[in-house]
């Protein structure tokens, strides 16, 4: 948003913003002439405020003589005014301890959605990525009984699925051993949406012994890699710390909260918004209506995506009120998408 305020506007509406952010009071003209440190009287910035509130970016409460800032205020302040903190050595000692490379998935999205919650004291959001973007690492095919094999497969975020499936024939334990070895020793590394294009080719192009153990693999690959690559776990997403919103009084409307917990219990809406941010490098912010989702409109929702070696995995952030710390949560989002894309590979220097 882009209005053409003076420099004196500007920085009495950056001033206003800060002290409502750091005291949730209405500011009265005689605070803002004391912390703005303008030459000016109570009475000029008043007419400054007035003029604020008629462009749509302050408002003032039926109950005090003060202003508070709008969403659109907020966005002002965000885009043009905003002076952005480092994030302090020990917020990223915390993060970089909790979020080491090597560990599995599930474990560091918790890790960072949790760490997410308590470094914000709002809500923390991660989205879990697509099995797709983990190569294959390891297979084995465990015999039960009739037709039933239990498979067990490993991937390079050393995350574990395990599978039972139901095969056209029953096999022999050499026969599974074989087409586990014949998996690993070719499709180590790679996609698992290369594995079954290269089986079958590979079939069609082979009259020989291999015949036999390349149709066990096409089969048992089928059905052991078919719905693996969705998303890592049971969840699309992680949230943590809804509680925190609770006791907030921007956010103290019943009515509202229960919308709110509501959305967050049903998740598709809130997924749907973060994951329109995938493609979108860099931290966004979207203030109240922004989101475009009616239970957030008392909401600034902050995300970043997270990468590793040049691939989004998937975008986490902070759902918060409007008035918040923006200054300090913006780097917080940035810093824990840096380092979690960092912890899924072994490879990247330390943040």
């Amino acid at each position: 948003m882009s209005l053409p305020l003076d420099p004196r506007a500007r920085r009495l509406l950056r001033t206003l913003i800060a002290q409502h952010i750091r005291d949730g009071e209405p500011v009265g003209s005689r605070t803002l002439a004391k912390q703005s440190g303008l030459d000016v009287s109570p009475a000029t910035i008043r007419n400054v405020m007035a003029d604020l509130e008629e462009i749509g970016l302050l408002a003032a409460p039926h109950t005090s003589a003060g202003r508070i800032p709008t969403a659109q205020g907020y966005r002002v302040f965000v885009d043009s005014l905003l002076q952005m903190q480092p994030l302090a050595d020990p917020d990223l000692d915390r993060l970089r301890s909790s979020m080491p490379v090597g560990v599995g998935t599930q474990a560091l999205l918790a890790n960072a959605s949790e760490l997410l919650s308590a470094m914000s004291q709002f809500v923390g959001v991660v989205t879990v990525p697509q099995r797709a973007a983990f190569a294959f690492k390891h297979i084995d095919f465990v015999p039960l009984d009739g037709h039933r094999v239990l498979v067990i497969l490993v991937f390079t975020d050393n995350e574990v699925q395990n599978r039972i499936i139901q095969t056209r024939r029953a096999y022999t334990p050499s026969e599974l051993e074989q087409s586990a070895n014949y998996l690993n020793a070719h499709f180590a590394g790679r996609p698992l949406a290369d594995i079954r294009t290269t089986l079958l080719r590979e079939l069609r192009d082979t009259r020989s012994e291999m015949e036999r153990v390349l149709s066990a693999a096409v089969e048992l690959s089928e059905q052991a890699l078919s719905g693996a690559d969705q998303r890592s776990g049971t969840e699309d997403m992680l949230l943590a710390g809804q509680t925190r919103l609770m006791g907030l009084q921007e956010l103290s409307d019943m009515e509202r909260l229960r919308e709110l917990f509501e959305a967050f219990s049903r998740k598709r809406e809130i997924l749907a918004l973060l994951e329109r941010c995938t493609n979108a490098p860099g931290v966004r912010v979207f203030i109240g209506e922004e989101s475009g989702l009616a239970p957030l409109e008392a909401c600034t929702v902050i995300t970043a995506p997270y990468a590793s070696q040049g691939k989004v995995l998937g975008v986490l952030g902070v759902i918060g009120p409007t008035r918040m710390a923006y200054e300090r949560v913006i780097p917080m989002v940035q810093a824990t998408a840096d380092l979690l894309g960092a912890a899924f590979d072994p490879e990247s220097p330390t943040i």
